[in-house]
């Protein structure tokens, strides 16, 4: 075996470990994924306003921190440094590089949730995806699509947040995930109509928890 392999196989067993008991708990994971500009965050807070003991994970990210955007609400915007280190300490349940920046789910958080009986919504990309379904096998998993190409495009274009060659990048990120995500993810969920999408999701999720 590949000696460079052995730690990161050490980290997961003993995150898989740790997560035994958490799975035996009444919690849930609940996985929401859709590329940028789909409006996957809406949504995911739309769920969390409307139901009860529901618990929003919230990442970590080393990209710069937006405009309008609160550390500890959208996202702990920390640097490189810190995120490698909270990597080495196994701090993460799953992490991934997308566009140039680095993303991690704190695992700490979700433990609670989960062990408080809460749903835990995880609002990550397909990489990071896989990962947490290795460790939650009973995850359920939304992918939130646009309607068309052109929808996403103008919805990039309008939140302003991307210069034109970051929006033709994320388009072009966009189609490799939703063609990932047609092999991984059961349940796909047409953003056209916010409340239609809101309520499509609420209803995969009380379906699951009434079959758990």
């Amino acid at each position: 075996m590949n000696r460079a392999r052995r730690p990161r196989l050490r980290r997961r067993r003993r995150q898989q470990d740790r997560m035994t008991e958490t799975k035996s708990k009444k919690g849930m994971v609940v996985i929401v994924s859709g590329p940028s500009g789909v409006g996957k965050s809406t949504i995911c807070r739309e769920v969390v306003a409307r139901m009860d003991n529901v618990y929003l994970s919230v990442s970590a990210t080393t990209r710069p921190q937006a405009t309008g955007e609160v550390d500890g609400k959208d996202y702990w915007f920390i640097s490189e440094q810190e995120f490698q280190e909270r990597i080495d300490k196994d701090l993460f349940l799953e992490h991934a590089e997308v566009f140039g920046h680095r993303y991690g789910t704190p695992r700490d958080k979700i433990v609670e949730a989960l062990e408080a009986g809460k749903v835990a919504i995880l609002e990550i990309d397909v990489q990071g995806a896989r990962q947490a379904k290795a460790v939650f096998e009973d995850a359920v998993m939304i992918f939130i699509l646009p309607p068309t190409e052109k929808d996403l495009a103008e919805r990039l274009n309008n939140r302003g947040r991307d210069a034109g060659e970051a929006t033709e990048e994320r388009l072009d990120g966009a189609s490799a995930e939703i063609a990932a995500a047609w092999q991984y993810y059961k349940q796909m969920v047409i953003n056209e109509d916010l409340q239609q999408a809101v309520d499509e999701c609420m209803q995969i999720i009380e379906h699951a928890k009434a079959h758990t």
